[in-house]
């Protein structure tokens, strides 16, 4: 490792802050600079440019192991919809396998083939691959053609969304999946300056052997995410906007705004980094 990693320079990464990872679909980052700073000790690793996501696919579970809170919640939706369940950025399968547990069908896409390989082995394991049906896509053109009663994007994957032309086009990919009546679920965030001011530039330990380290863009809205692993590398361009703005897009879009949440316990939101956006495709 450099000198950056030395015991005295690492930090740990404190509970419920943070950039955090983001599952599942990328634009782009390059990998070059990451790479070098590794140096020859890192050439064995394998490196995809296709998806950020790639080269952590194994890391994956470790690096979000903690990340628990939104699985409930969205367990609740998938039930209350009864299924099939479009999941968007289904990554390894954090929120998918939970459901597709519970005996309804999943239909899960995600930019990663190293990601949807975790996932697949993970059913596996778990006995519920007849209840997930996985496929390559970006957020933005969702290989789906058929229609659903719920469409999931969970943790914050929308944040890979750079501007509002493709949050825009992302959000009617979304409601073209929808049957009339369907509901559309998912959570962004939006950093308080606090949050920036606290983890901008700096590498913390997310969780034991696992760093991140976001630099923060105030004026842009956007940050690049850098994870390392004992074996592993990436780096990622994420953005945000706000909530005002995520309801003005929903609503010209031709959604139908049912809640917006401030936690996966419901409380309605009050101000605060997260938001959690419960909408339908308007009744026929």
């Amino acid at each position: 490792m450099t000198s950056e990693f030395t015991p005295s320079r690492i930090e740990q990464l404190p509970i419920g802050r943070g950039a955090g990872p983001a599952a599942g679909l990328p634009p782009v980052l390059a990998y070059g600079e990451m790479a070098r700073a590794w140096g020859t000790e890192q050439e064995r690793i394998r490196v995809d440019p296709s998806s950020p996501y790639d080269p952590i696919a194994d890391l994956y579970d470790s690096w979000s192991r903690s990340v628990v809170e939104d699985v409930a919640f969205y367990l609740e939706e998938a039930r209350a919809a009864g299924g099939p369940v479009v999941e968007l950025g289904v990554g390894t399968g954090r929120i998918a396998l939970p459901i597709a547990r519970a005996g309804i069908p999943v239909v899960g896409v995600d930019s990663s083939e190293r990601m949807l390989e975790v996932c697949r082995r993970r059913a596996a394991r778990m006995g519920v691959e007849d209840c997930l049906d996985l496929r390559l896509g970006d957020l933005r053109h969702p290989p789906v053609d058929s229609t659903t009663s719920l469409v999931l994007c969970p943790f914050r994957s929308y944040l890979h969304l750079p501007t509002d032309a493709d949050r825009r086009t992302a959000l009617e990919a979304a409601r073209r999946l929808l049957e009339p009546g369907g509901r559309f679920v998912f959570d962004v965030f939006a950093p308080a300056p606090d949050d920036i001011a606290e983890t901008n530039g700096r590498w913390l330990e997310r969780e034991p052997e696992i760093y991140e380290r976001a630099d923060w863009d105030a004026n842009a809205r956007s940050f690049t995410l850098r994870v390392r692993g004992p074996a592993a590398e990436t780096a990622m361009e994420l953005a945000w906007t706000s909530p005002e703005e995520w309801r003005r897009l929903l609503e010209e879009t031709g959604f139908e705004v049912l809640a917006c949440y401030g936690w996966f316990d419901r409380r309605p939101y009050e101000g605060g980094e997260d938001t959690i956006w419960v909408s339908r495709r308007p009744p026929a």
